[in-house]
C-alpha cells in the first residue's frame, strides 16, 4: 500500500508551509531576503515512485525596496553585497544597516553586533576592524596659507610712498583694504587685514596685518599686464609671520593672489579662503554613498573617520542564515570578496534609508494557499489508502 507516498507528500509540504510561513512573517523584516522550496521525487525502481522529498530550501537575494527613513545611522545597499559585523567572536554578514552609536563609540545593530570597515587613511589593503567614533575634539590648527581673489580698481590715481608714507591708520596711504580671519595654533581667531597701494600704472604694493600689527618686512607686489590679468612670474606674493603671544607658536602664513584682476571696475573681493580651523567637538556623523564615514565638527570642519567594508561572496546563495538578521560563511558560498561600495560588482550605500523585505506578500498568500491544498491532497491519500485497506481486512 502507498502510506510511504502520502506521509512523504506530507512531510514535504509541512516543511513548505513552514517555509511559506516564515516569509510571510518576516515581510517586515528590514534586510530579510524570503526562501521557496525545492521538490525532487523519490524513486527506487519500483514500478511506481516512493513520494517525495525536500531537496533544498534556496534563498532569494534579489534585492529589496530601498525605503526612507530620515536617520542618518539606517543604511541601504543599492545594488550586491553584504555588510560585515563581528558578533561574539564571529564574523557575521547582514542587509540590515540599522545602526545606534554605542557609549564607547562603535557602531552596532541591535543585537550588539559591530559594523567593520577600514580606518581612515589605511585603504583597502588590511584587514577590516571595528568601526569607532573617537570621542575626542578636531584639534585646532593654525593658519598656514590664504588665497584671495579680488579686482582691483584700474581707474584709481597711484599714491606717491615719498608723499604717503604706509599707515594702516590712515587711508591716504593705501588705496584699497579687505579683512579676513586666520588662526593661531591654540585655534583663536585673528583678525587679518591686507592693504593694496597703486604705486604705478598695472603695480600694486601688497601689505597684512594681523590685529593691527603690520609685517613691513614682507611686502607683496602685483604685477598685472596690459589686459588686466595678474602677471604671476613679476609678481611677488607677501609671507606674514607675527607672534600672538598667550602660549601660542608664531603664527607664518603666505598670501596667495591668483586669479585677481585689475579692471576699470569697483574694488571687489570674489573669494576669500584660509585653511586654519579652531578646536571642535564632534557633533554628529553622516555616510558618503561610498561607506566613508564622515565626522562633523562644531567648528563646522568635517574629517574621513573610515569607510566601510562590504563583502559579496560567489555564491551567496551558499550562506548559512543564523537568525538575528545575519548569515554566516560556508564551503558552499566560497570565501568573502571584500571592498567598498560603489567599486566593481558592489552596490552603492544609501543613507537615511534601509532594505525592506523581499518577500513579496501576494504571492507568499498564494503559495500558502497551494501548500494547504497540498497538505490537505496528500493527508485524502492517506485517507483513500486506509479505506482500501479496510475493505480488504473485512473481506470473508
Amino acid at each position: 500500500m502507498g502510506f510511504s507516498q502520502a506521509l512523504s507528500g506530507l512531510n514535504a509540504a509541512a516543511i513548505n508551509l513552514d517555509v511559506v510561513g516564515n516569509n510571510i512573517a518576516n515581510s517586515q523584516t528590514v534586510g530579510y531576503k524570503g526562501s521557496s522550496v525545492q521538490f525532487a521525487d523519490v524513486y527506487t525502481g519500483a514500478l511506481a515512485g516512493q513520494g517525495t522529498r525536500v531537496a533544498a530550501v534556496l534563498q532569494d537575494f534579489s534585492n529589496g525596496t530601498l525605503e526612507a527613513t530620515g536617520r542618518s545611522l539606517d543604511l541601504g545597499i543599492n545594488g550586491n553585497g553584504f555588510f560585515r559585523f563581528t558578533q561574539a567572536g564571529e564574523v557575521v554578514y547582514s542587509r540590515n544597516g540599522q545602526l545606534t552609536l554605542t557609549a564607547d563609540g562603535y557602531l552596532q545593530n541591535a543585537q550588539g553586533a559591530r559594523l567593520t570597515g577600514f580606518p581612515a587613511g589605511v585603504g583597502t589593503g588590511g584587514q577590516p576592524t571595528d568601526l569607532r567614533v573617537p570621542a575626542g575634539a578636531m584639534n585646532a590648527t593654525a593658519t598656514s596659507r590664504v588665497e584671495a581673489s579680488m579686482n582691483m580698481d584700474a581707474a584709481v590715481d597711484a599714491i606717491d610712498r615719498a608723499l604717503f608714507p604706509f599707515d594702516t591708520t590712515d587711508s591716504d596711504s593705501y588705496s584699497y583694504a579687505n579683512t579676513g580671519t586666520v588662526y593661531d595654533s591654540l585655534g583663536i581667531q585673528h583678525t587679518m587685514t591686507t592693504y593694496f597701494t597703486k604705486t604705478a600704472d598695472n603695480v600694486w604694493e601688497v601689505r597684512v596685518a594681523v590685529d593691527g600689527n603690520a609685517d613691513t618686512a614682507n611686502v607683496g607686489e602685483l604685477v598685472f599686464d596690459n589686459n588686466g590679468s595678474l602677471n604671476e612670474p613679476s609678481s611677488t606674493f607677501p609671507l606674514y609671520s607675527f607672534t600672538p603671544g598667550g602660549g601660542a607658536d608664531v603664527l607664518s602664513f603666505d598670501v596667495r593672489f591668483d586669479g585677481t584682476t585689475q579692471f576699470g571696475n569697483d574694488f571687489a573681493l570674489n573669494s576669500l579662503d584660509q585653511n586654519g580651523y579652531a578646536a571642535g567637538a564632534l557633533v554628529g556623523i553622516t555616510f558618503d554613498d561610498d561607506g566613508t564615514l564622515i565626522g562633523n565638527y562644531a567648528n563646522e570642519k568635517s574629517q574621513v573617520l573610515g569607510v566601510i567594508a562590504l563583502a559579496n561572496f560567489r555564491n551567496p546563495e551558499g550562506l548559512s542564515p543564523n537568525g538575528d538578521n545575519v548569515w554566516v560563511e560556508t564551503g558552499a558560498s566560497g570565501q568573502p570578496l571584500l571592498g567598498l561600495a560603489g567599486v566593481g560588482q558592489f552596490g552603492t550605500l544609501e543613507s537615511g534609508a534601509v532594505e525592506t523585505s523581499n518577500v513579496d506578500l501576494t504571492r507568499e498568500l498564494v503559495d500558502l494557499i497551494v501548500a494547504q491544498r497540498n497538505y490537505q491532497a496528500n493527508t485524502q491519500t492517506i485517507k483513500v489508502q486506509d479505506e482500501v485497506l479496510q475493505a480488504a481486512v473485512n473481506l470473508r
